[in-house]
């Protein structure tokens, strides 16, 4: 699909068949959503400039990712996507400055997206150039990349509440319940490496794009782009704080884990060495010998009895006395 949005906040839908040969001067972004090559073709021949396909964003080389060629900047990015969902996703998107028109070529559907589209109706006629649109929709992707973080803390806190809890309310938990929330910590620590891999990328496109003679011109688009630097970098920042409180919340319940199961094996260590002195009494008197005195005592079950009990309370009460149990 390709939208065609004007400064405005107008948009219009350009379909694969259209014939025109140009764009109008109005339209200042060009977003191309999953293109397929007729659409890309179109696009193609509306801008005249090629495109990168989708293989072509998956390139990881600096140099490939970020370059300029024929005074046409073309600059991609990775974004994190499905954030709402236990599998978030990294999705690279293109960005391009070709003349005064930014043109957008992504094949997911991150928010940011759809939130500086909005934003663009709200304020008509707010951006006069492709540049400083781009700057801003680079800030609206950061601000979205926040708001990943702070739904990562969110739920970094609420995990935490539920694996320190108070003694009484721990016994009462169902079995293998630490073992799950392994798993959640394994997601949580998925979303904070998807935003941080984001940021990343982020980072590398602004500094090359403040490095660029048009946004240096542009007054507007440089003071933006400078603040959404330092932005990023207090994200990052924020970001490796959140990974550590993950990687400790992480710690914690492996040690939790690790203390029920300690309290299982010393529960049926103490029981093993309760039982063993009445289990070697009654051992004893169990033997088939012909000549035990005990067997013909008129009491002799009795005291065997008492033995046996006598042999388990000592022990049981040691234990008590060392604060082993």
């Amino acid at each position: 699909m390709i939208r065609a949005h004007r400064p405005d906040g107008t948009a219009e839908i350009i379909p694969a068949s259209d014939q025109r040969t140009s764009l109008d001067s109005t339209f200042l972004w060009l977003d191309l959503v999953n293109p397929d090559r007729a659409e890309e073709q179109l696009a193609e021949r509306l801008l005249g400039i090629p495109l990168p396909t989708r293989e072509d964003l998956k390139d990881i080389e600096p140099s490939s990712r970020l370059y300029v060629e024929n005074d046409v900047v073309f600059m991609t990015a990775s974004l994190v996507y499905k954030v709402e969902t236990d599998l978030p996703e990294i999705t690279d998107v293109a960005f391009i400055l070709s003349g005064n028109r930014l043109v957008t070529i992504r094949y997911a559907e991150p928010r940011s997206f759809s939130l500086f589209s909005t934003a663009l109706m709200r304020v008509p006629g707010r951006y006069k150039t492709a540049e400083e649109m781009l700057a801003r929709l680079i800030e609206t992707i950061a601000d979205r990349t926040a708001e990943v973080l702070e739904i990562a803390v969110a739920r970094v806190d609420a995990l935490s509440t539920e694996v320190f809890v108070d003694r009484k309310t721990a016994k009462r938990r169902r079995p293998r319940f630490l073992e799950d929330k392994l798993l959640d910590i394994a997601s949580h620590h998925r979303l904070v490496s998807k935003a941080r891999d984001s940021l990343v990328s982020l980072s590398r496109l602004v500094t090359f794009l403040r490095s660029l003679s048009i946004i240096r011109k542009d007054k507007e688009a440089d003071e933006l782009c400078r603040i959404v630097a330092r932005d990023i970098q207090s994200l990052s920042e924020h970001a490796g704080f959140v990974s550590n409180n993950i990687t400790f919340l992480l710690d914690a319940s492996l040690g939790l884990i690790n203390v029920e199961q300690n309290a299982i094996i010393k529960i049926f260590s103490i029981a093993s060495v309760v039982f063993l002195p009445p289990t070697l009494v009654a051992s004893i008197y169990g033997m088939n010998f012909q000549f035990m005195p005990e067997l013909h005592w008129q009491f002799g079950y009795a005291a065997a009895m008492v033995a046996m009990l006598l042999s388990a309370i000592i022990p049981f009460l040691f234990f008590r006395w060392k604060g082993w149990l």
